[in-house]
């Protein structure tokens, strides 16, 4: 069997006695792949890698949340981060504080969200309707009975885990802008969840920097031929390099990395059988990994049924209402509010201005109503004619529809000439004659009196 201890091997000698490593290609490789209702292995989440960071106990890291503790380890660090975050509902933080294991999980579920292990398109309870996403049981990480959320809800809540200071200023976007406050003695440096989210998108240009080649930090979460201890080790070493600053010393340090300021620690190889004992899972995980599946297909057959049964239902009424005899009782008539105007209305133009009159009342229109000319009214009485008989929402340009409403309007004009050309009304155009306003005119003079103030103007046709 190789020996996973001895840092020191040539990479010849390492590169003939041990599997090549699968190294990172393309950021498209990055995401974990599975068909909708298939569980989500140890070895997908690379579970042995989680628990040793997060089992780690070391407490060398500066709190970025209240704490009565000058120092804190790295789960502490990471799941106060995301309690705090203010896209973290009241729901979640109160089942993270009654369920210490269920934070864990949570915390676990979204460090693999914090380096696009797992992507927006998963979500982890089999009630989800959308298509958009696709279930996927995690049984060694849902071992509690709280609600894991789902990917975009998590990465919401990823974004949102910044420093008080992040939230007013952009937060560092480059490991150098990380490193140059570190080295300001400004602790915390960033947030625990945004030095990851700039590590994983400058993986490329820091392999070199901190890895030998072909790893580089994303290959840390695939399942690749290196020991998860190893792993976790050097990705707990720069968590602390950037967050904690480079010249401090590392408590995460071996020999290769004293040796080689800027590296990790060395990153052991692994046989197959030494991989094959790594990230097993259990025969109760497995068991409730299938159930949750046929609950999430069970769902779904559900939910087919019941979208077909709302169509067959659509489908009937829609038919039952075109087969309906069509009703013999005729509509009510309803004036026109709004669109073309059949009618024109009248504008009033003043006496100088009133050009040569076009009638626009049809003969006919006269005689049909000449009938309805009777004893004249005064303004009280026209006007409660008016309240009490016509239709406030009739049409306006059927207003006129007798002598006494032609009469009312002539008087009021009338009032209105008596009054220019005193204060505080302008002065008139044209002064009455004295006995065009020593009384009202007869209704036998209307049209004559009103030839000169009105004009037809047609609108909207």
């Amino acid at each position: 069997m190789a020996s996973t201890s001895d840092y020191h091997l040539p990479p010849s000698n390492s590169s003939t006695e041990h599997p090549p490593l699968v190294g990172y290609l393309s950021r498209k490789a990055l995401p974990i792949k599975r068909n909708d209702a298939e569980p989500l292995t140890r070895e997908d989440v690379q579970f042995d890698l989680l628990c040793h960071i997060f089992n780690d106990r070391r407490k060398v890291f500066t709190p970025q949340a209240p704490s009565e503790d000058s120092k804190v380890h790295f789960c502490d660090l990471y799941v106060n981060a995301l309690y705090m975050s203010h896209k973290c509902s009241k729901v979640l933080k109160d089942k993270m504080a009654e369920t210490p294991a269920f934070a864990v999980e949570l915390a676990k579920i979204s460090l693999l969200t914090n380096v696009g292990r797992i992507n927006t398109t998963m979500a982890f309870f089999p009630e989800m309707k959308t298509a958009l996403r696709t279930y996927h049981p995690i049984p060694s990480l849902q071992k509690t009975d709280g609600n894991a959320q789902d990917a975009p809800r998590i990465k919401n809540c990823l974004k949102a885990a910044l420093l008080p200071s992040e939230l007013k200023n952009m937060p560092p976007s480059t490991p150098e802008e990380i490193l140059q406050k570190s080295r300001a003695l400004q602790f915390p440096s960033t947030s625990i969840v945004n030095l990851i989210f700039v590590l994983a998108n400058h993986a490329a240009p820091l392999a070199s920097t901190h890895f030998d080649p072909p790893v580089n930090f994303l290959d840390l979460f695939l399942p690749i031929n290196i020991a998860s201890a190893d792993r976790a080790r050097a990705f707990l070493w720069l968590m602390f390099h950037y967050l904690e600053g480079p010249d401090q010393p590392n408590p995460y340090d071996d020999d290769y990395s004293r040796q080689n300021p800027g590296k990790v620690p060395w990153l052991h190889r692994l046989t197959e059988e030494e991989m094959a004992r790594e990230n097993v899972d259990t025969p109760d995980e497995i068991e409730w990994g299938k159930s949750m599946s046929a609950q999430r297909n069970l769902f779904l057959q559900r939910l087919v049924h019941s979208i077909e049964r709302e169509k067959k239902v659509k489908a009937a009424v829609s038919a039952s209402k075109s087969t309906e005899p069509a009703s013999g009782r005729p509509r009510p008539f309803r004036p026109q509010q709004e669109g073309t105007r059949d009618k024109p209305y009248i504008h009033y133009l003043p006496p100088d201005r009133a050009p040569q009159i076009t009638h626009s009342v049809s003969e006919d229109h006269r005689v049909g109503h000449s009938s309805s000319r009777g004893a004249h009214r005064n303004m009280l009485q026209h006007a409660w004619q008016v309240v009490t008989s016509t239709d406030p929402l009739a049409d306006s340009d059927e207003e006129l529809q007798d002598e006494h409403v032609r009469l009312d309007y002539s008087r009021r004009v009338d009032v209105i000439a008596r009054l220019r050309g005193r204060p505080p009304s302008p002065l008139p155009d044209l002064l009455p004659s004295a006995s065009s306003t020593s009384s009202y005119p007869p209704s036998s003079s209307i049209s004559d009196t009103r030839e000169h103030r009105w004009r037809t103007v047609e609108s909207w046709k």
